[in-house]
């Protein structure tokens, strides 16, 4: 458990970039080891960070800092009344300490502050883990549900989910 007397929340500064690709990475990770498909994010996805930065701008990003370490990253993607969070991300090593937790409340805050109507999250459906955790932060909601079809046949779905007593693979 983290002792959150340690921890700082705070905006992200361009000091912060390495860390921030190395988080960026390791949730690609993740989702490489949950979908079991080494091609997500491409060889080198550390680098979608610096286009998510150039689309959302540091303004929108905060990062959690233990002992001058960042362990944590989350952001802010605003378009008029909405904002989606993207992404949520603390190392594993450091989950399960309420640091997530911590970034949640801070962009919540941050979307009240700015006035905002709505705010949602996407996680990928292979992610039970994060909706569970998303969940128990209070995102209850379902606003949209995205549906594909997979024509190379490469998609190992899991079966499992269901929704209005359907049956889909996720």
């Amino acid at each position: 458990m983290v002792a959150l007397t340690q921890l700082e929340i705070r905006t992200y500064l361009p000091t912060d970039r390495e860390s921030c690709r190395r988080l960026w990475k390791e949730l690609t990770e993740w989702h490489r080891q949950i979908y079991h498909d080494q091609s997500i994010g491409g060889p080198h996805p550390e680098d979608s960070f610096d286009k998510h930065l150039e689309k959302v701008g540091g303004t929108n990003l905060w990062v959690a800092v233990l002992e001058s370490v960042v362990v944590g990253l989350i952001g802010l993607i605003v378009d008029d009344q909405e904002a989606e969070i993207e992404p949520l991300i603390v190392s594993r090593p450091y989950r399960s300490g309420s640091i997530g937790r911590r970034l949640i409340e801070k962009v919540v805050d941050e979307a009240r502050g700015r006035g905002l109507r709505f705010l949602s999250v996407k996680p990928v459906a292979r992610n039970v883990e994060g909706i569970t955790f998303f969940y128990h932060q209070g995102f209850r909601n379902i606003g949209q549900v995205e549906l594909f079809m997979d024509f190379s046949e490469q998609w190992v779905g899991t079966k499992g989910l269901k929704l209005f007593h359907l049956q889909f693979n996720y």
